[in-house]
């Protein structure tokens, strides 16, 4: 069940439907929002171990709103139409509707919610990182603690952005996720962020020794290592082949497609359980 505070403000929303409000519940109680001309909402996609396919978490995606759960990608769409302060606008709506769409569901309890940060908000954002979130989250008595705030690849002159935005959001009480464009990238951001998670694309090879290092190292450091974009039978076996033995974490399209509900269905290409605990 969601908390009190958060089942209160449901209700609030439920009762100024069709009111001037940039957030309301539809018909079957998902929250949409307003941003220029659009409505949108959000997408999970399940992040699943690597061992026994537990989902351990979900990522939410903002999609314009759809019946079948086949929205268009809201950033893509709005985000370069946006400025700076618009585009902050975007992002802080977009965190609020994931927060109450995951914390509405039962099957949200005991796994935990990654938000993207985008690379716009690194220096658009003065101030105290997370805070203005971390509040709203007090006041509908919602996790911080289980949610990951993922931060973009960055260029070498963004190293002092991605340390100040990852200290801020860390005092705030957040976990933090790198997006790492290969395995040395990942080895060197472990040492200097020290994030909770790390996001490698899994098209890119596997066999080296840089990822055999790189899951020892998180290991030891309480890191996990999710291998992201995994769409085919043949980079799954690849990273299982070569990672047998190992802790690692698996996303992507031939596994769970983003919908709405955090109910998990069996499907043809998984073979998974129908249940998300």
């Amino acid at each position: 069940m969601p908390s009190p505070a958060l089942q209160k403000y449901l209700t609030h929303l439920y009762n100024t439907q069709g009111a001037s409000t940039n957030i309301w519940l539809d018909e079957e109680g998902r929250a949409r929002g307003r941003y220029f001309n659009s409505t949108l909402t959000s997408a999970f996609q399940a992040i699943r171990s690597g061992q026994d396919r537990r989902v351990i978490g979900y990522e939410g995606y903002a999609r314009s709103y759809a019946a079948n759960d086949q929205g268009l990608n809201i950033w893509k769409l709005l985000d370069h139409a946006a400025n700076d302060n618009e585009s902050v606008e975007l992002d802080r709506l977009c965190r609020i509707l994931h927060a109450i769409n995951f914390y509405r569901q039962p099957e949200s309890q005991g796994v935990d919610l990654y938000l993207t940060v985008h690379t716009r908000l690194l220096a658009a954002v003065e101030g105290n990182h997370g805070m203005a979130f971390r509040r709203i989250l007090d006041i509908l008595e919602l996790p911080h603690q289980h949610i990951v705030l993922q931060l973009p690849q960055i260029t070498p002159s963004q190293r002092w952005v991605l340390n100040h935005v990852a200290d801020n959001y860390r005092r705030n009480g957040f976990r933090i996720g790198i997006n790492a464009s290969d395995a040395h990238q990942a080895l060197e951001l472990l040492d200097r962020v020290r994030p909770d998670v790390i996001k490698l694309d899994a098209n890119h090879p596997t066999a080296t020794e840089a990822h055999r290092s790189l899951l020892e190292q998180a290991t030891k450091a309480g890191s996990r290592v999710v291998f992201k974009r995994l769409e085919n039978q043949e980079k799954l076996a690849s990273v299982q082949d070569n990672h047998a033995g190992s802790d690692y974490f698996l996303q992507g399209f031939l596994l769970d497609l983003p919908a709405a509900s955090l109910a998990v269905k069996k499907t043809e290409n998984t073979g998974i359980a129908e249940t998300a605990t």
